[in-house]
């Protein structure tokens, strides 16, 4: 389409292109939501826990070899290998520890040796649910969290839980424990599945047909050199958020559906699993919000399980071991190993800049909104909100730098097998390492302030 008038575009654009894209990302998930909501059509069913557990594995087997065939083995060796590592140490009380060790050490094998790359790669996501799973479940067993070791159908039940299994997000076990007690159907419940489906085969079609094509068919901007480059750097940052958001808002149909994703409040149930929330991210109040909005479950699960425990390094190194974290679960790549690098020091600059303006000024200016009993004298003022626009603007031009290498117009092998370095450097050598030199220059700023 990228040779039409702004005429033909729009007359071709819902034949050609929506209305395709939205039928083909429900082909490829209807399975998936079918066996969540026979897996909560049988947890209503008053079963014993332990069969509700063994169906609920079979579901989960199920979507994974319908998603990766005979690959799913690979995961389920993961689960196996977890589950054994849990027993052999259940007197230790560094189950955690362990456990992470392990999991670090099978996928690197499987990233360099066992695996060929596009194969790991697709597994990539569930591999990911699963270790996160298994890791919290070790710390949770060595703080009390969970009182008991559970047993092995209990706990693959956990790993292989149709909900989470292909898609995310993670969850913990005290919340899969209360999910398999089951809430009634309610139609609180079937809203929140059906706008969790079409918000994600919206941000599909966005992803696929809107964001390609955003300058100038949508917006109206012509340009070439440098403002093309940035526009086409952010057309790339803008589909790559949305397949995220794509991924996120089905994450949540699929964990509400099997009758996950809710909070009892005086004995009412609300079905309120949030995993992104968009416009805190395109919209950003700063980087910080942009981290913690783009997966809030893992957010919270990095905060929970490696940024706590690393603190004791000292905030700056903390930030480092849990992007680092973060980096090895999505795999060895040298991108997203690049960008989430990047994106610890950009937001470990901004924080502790935004802080000590904050602490000068006397000003509502951190990274995080203030709470209301905040000791600013200066709380809303006109200085108070241009500060805070510019540090929001700085963080969509950082989004757009960072974003710039998810090239829509890449091959599919390449982008399967992911970005090479020499991709990645070569893309923020073309907007001239800007996002790198401004972060490297709020860092000396901050270092001259008093």
């Amino acid at each position: 389409m990228g040779s039409f008038s702004r005429q033909d575009f729009f007359r071709e654009l819902s034949r050609g292109c929506v209305i395709p894209t939205a039928q083909q990302g429900l082909e490829q998930v209807w399975p998936l939501l079918i066996v969540c909501l026979g897996g909560r059509l049988a947890w209503r069913v008053a079963l014993p826990a332990w069969l509700k557990h063994l169906a609920t594995v079979a579901g989960g087997l199920y979507c994974l070899h319908h998603f990766f065939q005979r690959q799913m083995v690979w995961v389920v060796l993961l689960s196996v290998m977890c589950y054994t590592m849990l027993f052999l140490c259940r007197r230790s009380r560094h189950r955690g520890v362990l456990l992470s060790a392990t999991i670090l050490v099978y996928l690197l094998l499987g990233e360099f040796h066992m695996v060929d790359t596009v194969s790991w790669h697709k597994m990539r996501g569930a591999q990911m649910i699963v270790a996160m799973k298994a890791i919290s479940l070790g710390f949770d067993l060595d703080q009390g969290s969970v009182a008991s070791m559970p047993s092995p159908v209990e706990f693959m039940g956990y790993i292989y839980f149709v909900g989470t299994v292909i898609f995310g997000p993670w969850i913990s076990f005290s919340s899969y424990r209360r999910a398999v007690d089951s809430q009634p159907m309610s139609f609180s419940w079937f809203h929140k599945v059906m706008s969790s489906l079409v918000k994600s085969l919206l941000c599909l079609v966005v992803s696929t047909c809107v964001a390609p094509y955003l300058f100038p068919y949508f917006i109206p901007v012509y340009s070439d050199g440098l403002l093309q480059r940035w526009l086409g750097a952010y057309e790339n940052a803008v589909s790559f958020h949305f397949s995220n958001y794509f991924v996120a808002f089905l994450s949540e149909t699929t964990l509400t559906l099997a009758g996950g994703g809710f909070t009892l409040h005086k004995e009412i149930t609300h079905w309120d699993a949030w995993v992104s929330r968009p416009l805190d991210v395109d919209l950003p109040r700063s980087m910080v919000s942009v981290v913690t909005s783009w997966n809030q479950p893992m957010s919270r699960w990095l905060n929970a399980y490696v940024f706590r425990s690393a603190l004791t390094l000292g905030r700056f190194p903390a930030i480092l071991v849990t992007y680092s974290a973060s980096a090895l679960l999505h795999g060895f790549s040298f991108h997203l190993g690049a960008v989430l690098l990047t994106l610890g020091f950009i937001t470990y600059v901004e924080h502790v800049l935004r802080t000590k303006m904050a602490s000068m000024l006397s000003a509502c200016v951190l990274s995080k909104r203030c709470p209301a009993a905040c000791p600013h004298r200066n709380k809303t003022g006109a200085a108070v909100r241009l500060t805070n626009v510019m540090f929001g603007l700085l963080a969509i031009f950082y989004l757009t730098y960072l974003g710039s290498f998810f090239d829509v117009d890449t091959d599919t092998e390449v982008e399967e097998e992911g970005y090479g370095m020499s991709h990645t450097l070569r893309r923020w050598q073309q907007l001239g390492w800007s996002g790198h030199w401004v972060a490297l220059t709020l860092w000396v700023i901050y270092k001259l302030l008093p």
